[in-house]
Formats: structure tokens, sequence, C-alpha cells
């Protein structure tokens, strides 16, 4: 590309051809490529970590402060990027929210064009009901609100309750492609069923109905419960050489939640993974295209994030950022619930992936 000659940037010319620019809604190449066409992903997110035993507390005050219900819908507190201007993104394509419903309070039903899900790190006694199935939410179980399935919650004990949300709101936001239409004042059924009617026909291992043959975008299972996760990662441990742990670090395990339709992720713009640390094991550095947080589900370590060791626990959570160097160390068992915009990055054929040869 021809470049301007610098003894031409006070030209009276020059300066009247970029006014011109300027005027008329046009910005020349040559001055913004770098910006444009970096030589890597320089994402404006930040490495971040929010501690769970400050973001706990706060969802408290919120629920003796703020009522949910129509208009605001959701007692939900956004995880804001520092590195994002002060936007309520967790990065440039995923939202990241604590959400807290006190004692016999319903959140009423809507839906929307974004794909959801919630995580539980602490607590029960809450059904979330999409598109008319109440299903329990428990520590451990991870949930999915496809998108454009109607859903509320309703709290049916004397004990709040609290868990976090994940949506890909910025990307939909960003592509204008959201919907969103409101639902009932209630729920459609305020039942408190120990399994929900998706679980009863989809979430049996290794086996689907002979209905519903169809590949459906999103997984039709609502719920992914905490005894299969923690039962696969303790086996997978006990079988290091075929485990991940074969392929990767001693004493990681890992598992990867799946549509049982396809075979690929749980939705069309989010991939959710579940990972296990012995006492003493760490993972080699590594940097990635797209971006992944992740929660402490139990345990402590570190999360080594472009050179910086951050100490974390049970709860906490953590974003990496596109491109940013991180690793993992274990102090204790080390539990880690992370989901990722990787099938958005994958689909579109932008992934890459460098770890290091060290440790």
């Amino acid at each position: 590309m021809h470049t301007p000659d610098p003894s031409l940037d006070d030209a009276p010319e020059l300066k009247q051809l970029y006014t011109d620019f300027e005027a008329e809604h046009l910005n020349p190449l040559w001055t913004q490529l770098g910006d444009l066409m970096p030589m890597t992903p320089t994402s404006r997110a930040v490495p971040f970590v929010w501690k769970w035993s400050t973001l706990y507390p706060l969802a408290q005050r919120a629920g003796d402060l703020v009522p949910v219900g129509r208009g605001g819908e959701r007692r939900a507190i956004a995880l804001a990027n520092p590195g994002l201007d002060g936007v309520p993104y967790v990065t440039p394509t995923l939202w990241a929210a604590i959400q807290y419903l006190g004692p016999k309070e319903v959140a009423p039903e809507h839906r929307h064009a974004q794909n959801a899900f919630r995580f539980v790190v602490e607590g029960q006694g809450v059904w979330t009901v999409v598109n008319g199935d109440p299903v329990a939410m428990r520590r451990g179980d991870f949930l999915l609100t496809p998108g454009w399935h109607f859903h509320g919650h309703h709290n049916k004990t004397d004990q709040p309750m609290a868990w976090i949300d994940g949506l890909d709101i910025p990307f939909v936001h960003y592509t204008d492609t959201g919907f969103f239409e409101f639902g009932s004042e209630n729920v459609t059924d305020d039942s408190t069923p120990d399994v929900s009617r998706s679980e009863r026909l989809w979430a049996h291992p290794g086996l689907r109905p002979l209905v519903g043959l169809d590949a459906k975008t999103s997984s039709p299972i609502a719920a992914y419960r905490w005894e299969h996760t923690d039962a696969a990662l303790r086996e997978q441990l006990q079988l290091e050489d075929e485990g991940y742990a074969a392929t990767t670090e001693p004493g990681h395990a890992a598992v990867r939640y799946t549509n049982p339709t396809t075979g690929g992720d749980v939705m069309p713009t989010i991939r959710a993974e579940f990972h296990r640390l012995r006492a003493g094991a760490r993972t080699r550095p590594r940097r990635d295209v797209g971006s992944t947080v992740y929660q402490v589900f139990d345990g402590e370590g570190r999360f080594v994030l472009g050179g910086e060791a951050r100490t974390v626990s049970t709860g906490d959570m953590i974003v990496v950022p596109s491109w940013t160097e991180w690793s993992i160390e274990a102090d204790t068992e080390f539990d880690l619930f992370a989901f990722s915009d990787a099938p958005i990055v994958e689909r579109l054929h932008f992934d890459r992936t460098f770890i290091s040869e060290g440790s």
C-alpha cells in the first residue's frame, strides 16, 4: 500500500481532503490500519476477577431494596468489564450476571432472542419454568434457556437464592438481531417437581427418544445435573491414561456439556464446560481466539492472566479475553465451570490456539 509522504501532513490540500472525507462520512484506511487490522487480537476487554465475597452481599442488598417484577423483570447484576467503557458486558460477545431471588418471590415470564443459561454455585429452592416446564435449580446444576423460550422463576422457600446467568447479549446487540416479548405475570406452572419433563425424556446417558429426531439448534435438556458432572470428572481422573489428562496436563479432567441431537454445543453461540484439577496440578500457558468466563465451583487456586497471578476461591468469577495468555494453578482440588463464545468463533473459522511448551 502507498504510504503518504509525512512531509505533506501539514499541506493545506491534504487537510482539506480529510475535512471533505469527514463531511461525507468517509474514513481513509491508511490512517486506521493498525486499529482495524492488528497483528494479533487486541481485545478492549481486560482480564479481571470478581470476588464472590463481594458479589453475593451486594446481591443481598439489592434483594432488600429493589423489587422484582414486570418492567425490571430480573434482579440481575451484570459484570461490567473495566476495559469496555462501562457497558454491562463481561466480554465483547458475552454477558454474565449474578441473579438473586428472595423468599416466595416470582420473576415473571418473558422470552427473547438471546440464548441464556443458569449455573448454581450454592443454594436451592428456585424453579425456573422454561416453556411451561418447571426445572429445579440446585448447587452444581447447569440449566438452559435457549433463545425464544418463555421462562420465569419462582422461589417456593423461605430462603433467598442466587445464581449466575450467562447470555450472548453483546453479540446479539452488535448484530441487531434481538427480539423481546413479555409473557404472563407469573409462571405457567408453579409446581415443584424434582425432575423436569425434559429430563424425563432426554437426560438418560447415551440414549435419545425416538421422537423429535431432527437436529435441534439448542439442546432439549433443560438441566444438566451436578451428580452426573461430578461422577464424570471423578472417574475421568481415575483413568489418566485415557481421559483429558492423557493429552494435556496430569491431574486435569474436563467435560463439555453437549446437545444430544447433534453432539455439538448446547447452544449455537455459547459453549459450556467443567474442569477439575487435582491439588498441585497446573495447566500450560496458552492463548485462544475468543473469550471465556470461569466461575470457581469449589476449591482454591490461581489464574495467571497476562503474567499476573490472581488468587481465587469458591464463587469467584474470572474473565479471560481473546488472545490473553492464561494458565491455572490448583492449591486444592479445584472445580471450575466455564462458558465461552467458541461456537461463534469456530463456525466463522477464526479459531486459533497457541499453547506454550513450558509449564
